[in-house]
């Protein structure tokens, strides 16, 4: 068989082995009722049957803004064709899933030296068919399997952006055309802020790298215009939800309300910057956050770490069963979680500010990545957990160090790529976007990092560059 013979017939290979773990986790953990998923289906049947984009607010379907629209966009063209049917969206899932995988193929190969491109494009692609931290996402009414490919097609635009200005084509009379890559990459990004609000994280990654590459006067030109490209690009999608939400609501949103609140709701900024002080671990997320103005917040359940002395437990005591009692957290009830989240960050700046950011990346980062699965995700004490449940262990221990292999070879990929073009703006993206969920975000969800995969596909791909390309891996 001939090189160009093997090289389809392991693409293809790819597609079914990517395809055949994509069905198994559709077909056997479907997770239909997870998380944002009900609310995600009801605004698309409501935008679809009744022309209302928005949901039941106390029996009454109201206007929302509460969702940008992208995802409920997707879901809608789909029950457009098949009904109300979750398994119809999943193996639709499946598609655009498979489809990112060609995309981190293309990143892998632009990150390459010439002559290594086809096997580093095969490796990429085998290891994004074959990576079940994202297939897993396909058996989810989530949105991170789109949002996941708008992101991998944009880092295609900005590596393509990045190779044109260093080769100067995009210098060149005709470079000022309207869809040059620096614009098509802010296009992409704004579908993808529609779909998930912090997509524009990768933009703003390759802003702060061209602001550092191009800081020179003579460069200030082809910073302002790909500046404004990209900035361009990623407005023109958000302006017409943007007047939707002026138009209706009257109210300026071009992307979703910080904390996805209703109407009339108040956000417990009081309440989430005390968890801010203390939480980095996944699973206190579900006795305390998840559970805010749902169930019982239990101070039993609650660790140690978060009182700082028996007053201070005392003090938080208080305000849980006032709570529980109601369900509600009132607004003054949230001022004196906010009190509380000052104290304890005075007394202990470094904590708040690093220890627990720190400690929420490595979380994060390093996890078996079980939420959607039927598996605890717990390893500790190790005797008791495999006494207890062997295949639950297993399983986890086996995916927590599959999670491990994928970050370390993207680790020795990125080293080996350190000197391509484009290099910097997926690093730097990396890390944009960690500080981000890690400083911002008061659940340090795993999930959140999924987004980031396409780069470490990308990256892990480099080390099957070949001995040759090894040796040489800085040149290019």
């Amino acid at each position: 068989m001939t090189s160009k013979g093997m090289t389809r017939l392991n693409v293809a290979l790819a597609a079914l082995a990517g395809l055949a773990l994509r069905l198994f986790f559709v077909l056997n953990f479907p997770a239909t009722g997870s998380g944002d998923s009900p609310f995600y289906i009801e605004l698309a049947w409501n935008w679809l049957k009744n022309g209302v984009y928005g949901a039941l607010v106390d029996g009454k379907l109201m206007l929302l803004d509460a969702r940008a629209p992208g995802y409920p966009a997707f879901l809608a063209a789909i029950f457009t064709v098949a009904g109300n049917s979750s398994r119809a969206v999943m193996l639709a899932q499946v598609v655009v899933d498979l489809a990112t995988c060609f995309l981190i193929a293309m990143i892998a190969a632009r990150l390459a030296p010439e002559s290594a491109r086809r096997r580093v494009a095969l490796a990429g692609l085998w290891l994004a068919a074959l990576c079940p931290f994202t297939a897993n996402y396909t058996a989810v009414v989530l949105t991170e399997t789109l949002v996941t490919l708008l992101t991998a097609l944009a880092i295609v635009l900005l590596l393509e952006a990045e190779r044109n200005a260093s080769q100067r084509t995009d210098a060149s009379p005709g470079a000022t055309r309207a869809f040059s890559p620096w614009f098509l990459a802010g296009l992409v990004g704004g579908f993808g802020a529609l779909v998930r609000p912090e997509t524009p994280l990768l933009l703003v990654a390759a802003g702060l790298v061209l602001a550092a590459k191009w800081c020179r006067p003579v460069d200030w030109v082809k910073l302002s215009r790909a500046s404004l490209l990209m900035g361009v690009g990623l407005l023109l999608p958000l302006l017409p939800w943007a007047a939707r939400n002026w138009k209706t609501l009257h109210e300026v949103q071009f992307l979703a309300p910080r904390y996805a609140e209703l109407p009339g709701e108040f956000a417990p900024l009081g309440f989430n910057a005390w968890t801010r002080t203390w939480l980095w671990r996944y699973g206190d997320v579900y006795v305390t956050l998840w559970n805010l103005d749902d169930d019982e917040i239990s101070i039993d359940q609650i660790r140690a770490r978060a009182f700082d002395s028996p007053q201070e437990r005392a003090r938080v005591s208080h305000l849980l069963d006032a709570y529980n009692d109601e369900l509600t957290l009132s607004p003054e009830q949230d001022r004196e979680f906010g009190e509380i989240a000052r104290e304890r960050t005075a007394r202990h700046p470094l904590r708040t500010y690093l220890q627990i950011p720190v400690l929420r990346s490595i979380a994060m980062w390093f996890t078996p990545r079980v939420e959607l699965l039927p598996y605890s995700g717990h390893l500790w004490p190790l005797q008791n957990k495999w006494e207890d449940d062997r295949q639950d262990f297993l399983v986890t221990l086996g995916l927590f160090l599959l999670n491990c292999i994928y970050v370390a070879l993207a680790l020795a990929g990125a080293w080996l790529a350190r000197r391509r073009a484009g290099w910097a703006i997926l690093m730097t993206f990396i890390l944009v976007r960690t500080v981000f969920f890690v400083n911002l975000i008061e659940a340090p969800e795993p999930r959140y990092m999924v987004e980031c995969f396409p780069v470490v596909i990308a990256f892990a791909a480099q080390v099957f560059r070949g001995r040759a390309q090894l040796s040489s891996s800085g040149s290019g």
